[in-house]
């Protein structure tokens, strides 16, 4: 027992066998019932002292490996023997020991090295039943509960669990329990079901400890303690209950009664996902695509979800097909997230077919198809999805021929306008405007930018204010025209970004203020704004809400030229020129506001 316990030597299976045979020939009936029980379970599976040295010792090492086995010449696992363990599980039940009988009657039961054979169970069960084998009684309360080889008989199985349970087995106590909570052998009593989980639980039983924390949560028969709840859930979590560390962690998310603790939620999903479970997978993905509770590694989400789409997660497909689409984590391949659009859409995710259905409308990653393009829109707007009525919609107004349907077009997007949806609204906008010009439809223009503007669109709020700029809207009003072109440079909407910094410039609808000017021509220049590049390159020329700075003059000024901006390339030929022309060219160029 010293080496199965590692007490006082380093713990080896393989040896606590080796000495539990030695007593067992000699008639020992624990050591027999030991010995039975080791060929039974065998234990390859659990790393002992013994085989942590075995495995560090390097195989390219000779030497070490010879030392090693040396200190453990008997190896470093059992090997289950069915055979033998039917052996000395016969002689240690020969020898008195009940649950050795019921050790035979599991092995029956399984077909553990025997057909497997209900009958020949309940009868070693009964055996070990008679002799006051709790294991043997609560066996039974299984055969009778579950019907194996016999009716179910509730009854029966009430008896035998209740036997089990006074002879000490905490699982007939949460056998009894869950009886008790549904009216199994007898009427609902809740409140007996509540007391023998909590005895149980106590007992360290990780069920009980789950159901009896799910009791504390919903006060139901046990009183409403957030506090035990968590302790219960934790305890059982720890010994890797599945259902208690989703719970758990589902509990740290939601912070119900107590403050939410992402950390720690994000722990216990990773121990969830660990397990297998796939909707930790899929959760903890989530996670750190975002960084919440744990740092942000999109290469680790694309992992959890590659994971959990393994288990047919067909959500996690989705997720995994916007990764290779971005590059994310990923080397970015546009086939490979088709692939798994298409994954995640036959399995009915209405987002990946609207991706999918655009990916064949744009030919990216999948041939141009118009027809399975218009198939997937319209699956994905038979769901529901307003973003999908949206993109069917321009691709029966943008397709050009026969296939062109420019009033099936105008109906769908008019549709998914009304719905809410803001890219509808502003492509309705800009659809009577460039495509369907009339005196009648100014005034849906302006609505419809309006409502794409107010659910934050950038590219609708930008298109707004130069409607009032210009007088699109009516008379021109620089003044309402500011307010949306600032929210969309704010957005980071470059064109808004330069819009922005010319009013301030020019101080139409705005305060005039250079500096901000400069700000805002230079966050528009970084985003490739070739205009903005010029503009700005202007004022650092001349100093306007800066100090005059020729090297960054000439760098931006180089950037908007080589985007083929002409007075840039004009004014670029003179910053280009010796010191005594700089004043001149300084004079020559002059910010282009439109």
């Amino acid at each position: 027992m010293l080496y199965e316990r590692g007490e006082g030597v380093m713990r080896s299976l393989p040896d606590a066998l080796e000495w539990h045979k030695k007593a067992a020939e000699r008639g020992h009936a624990e050591a027999q019932y030991r010995l039975g029980f080791f060929y039974l379970s065998g234990f390859e599976a659990a790393p002992s002292g013994a085989e942590t040295w075995l495995r560090s010792a390097d195989s390219s090492r000779d030497d070490l490996r010879k030392s090693v086995s040396a200190l453990f010449p008997n190896g470093v696992a059992v090997r289950k023997d069915y055979s033998e363990a039917r052996r000395w599980l016969a002689a240690a039940a020969q020898a008195g020991r009940p649950d050795a009988l019921a050790a035979l009657g599991d092995m029956a039961r399984l077909g553990l090295g025997c057909a497997q054979d209900y009958a020949a169970a309940r009868r070693w069960y009964l055996l070990a039943a008679r002799e006051g084998s709790a294991t043997g009684q609560f066996r039974l309360g299984d055969i009778y509960y579950q019907g194996l080889g016999e009716a179910v008989d509730y009854n029966a199985a009430l008896r035998w669990y209740t036997l089990a349970a006074k002879g000490g087995d905490i699982r007939a106590k949460v056998a009894l329990a869950f009886m008790s909570l549904v009216g199994k052998g007898g009427p609902a009593d809740p409140a007996r079901a509540a007391e023998l989980f909590a005895e149980a639980a106590e007992a360290g039983d990780a069920r009980a400890q789950y159901n009896a924390a799910l009791m504390h949560l919903k006060g139901e028969a046990l009183p409403a303690d957030i506090h035990k709840a968590e302790n219960y859930l934790r305890a059982a979590a720890k010994r890797d209950y599945l259902p208690a560390i989703v719970n758990l962690a589902e509990l740290y998310a939601r912070g119900a009664g107590m403050e939410p603790d992402l950390r720690e939620s994000a722990q216990w999903y990773r121990r969830a996902a660990e397990l297998g479970d796939v909707s930790s997978q899929f959760i903890l993905g989530r996670l750190c695509a975002s960084g919440s509770g744990t740092p942000f590694n999109p290469a680790e989400a694309a992992r959890w979800f590659t994971l959990a789409c393994e288990q047919g997660h067909a959500a996690a497909g989705h997720n995994l097909a916007a990764h290779y689409a971005t590059g994310e984590g990923v080397d970015r391949d546009l086939v490979k997230a088709a692939q798994w659009y298409r994954w995640a859409a036959e399995k009915g995710v209405v987002a990946s077919q609207t991706q999918l259905g655009r990916m064949y409308s744009s030919g990216e990653g999948v041939p141009h198809d118009r027809k399975l393009a218009a198939y997937w829109l319209d699956r994905a707007m038979q769901g529901g999805d307003l973003a999908a009525k949206t993109s069917l919609a321009l691709l029966h107004i943008e397709e050009d021929g026969a296939a062109s349907d420019f009033s099936r077009g105008e109906e769908l997007l008019l549709e998914a306008a009304e719905g809410g949806h803001a890219d509808a609204a502003m492509h309705l906008a800009r659809l009577y405007s460039e495509k369907a010009p009339s005196p009648e439809k100014s005034k849906e223009i302006v609505t419809w930018y309006q409502k794409a503007a107010e659910k934050g669109l950038p590219e609708a709020q930008l298109a707004l204010g130069l409607l009032h700029l210009n007088g699109g809207a009516g008379a021109p009003d620089p003044a309402a025209a500011a307010p949306w072109i600032s929210k969309a440079a704010e957005a980071g909407h470059a064109g808004a970004q330069f819009q922005w910094a010319v009013l301030l410039c020019t101080g139409k609808g705005v305060a005039k203020d250079y500096l901000q000017a400069v700000h805002w021509y230079e966050r528009a220049a970084e985003r490739g704004h070739s205009v903005a590049q010029y503009n700005l390159a202007v004022m650092l020329l001349k100093g306007q809400g800066c100090r005059a700075d020729h090297s960054r003059a000439s760098f931006w000024m180089k950037q908007a030229a080589e985007q083929g901006l002409a007075p840039a390339q004009k004014a670029l030929a003179s910053l280009s020129a010796e010191n005594p022309q700089k004043n001149q060219a300084s004079k020559s160029a002059e910010s282009v506001a439109t």
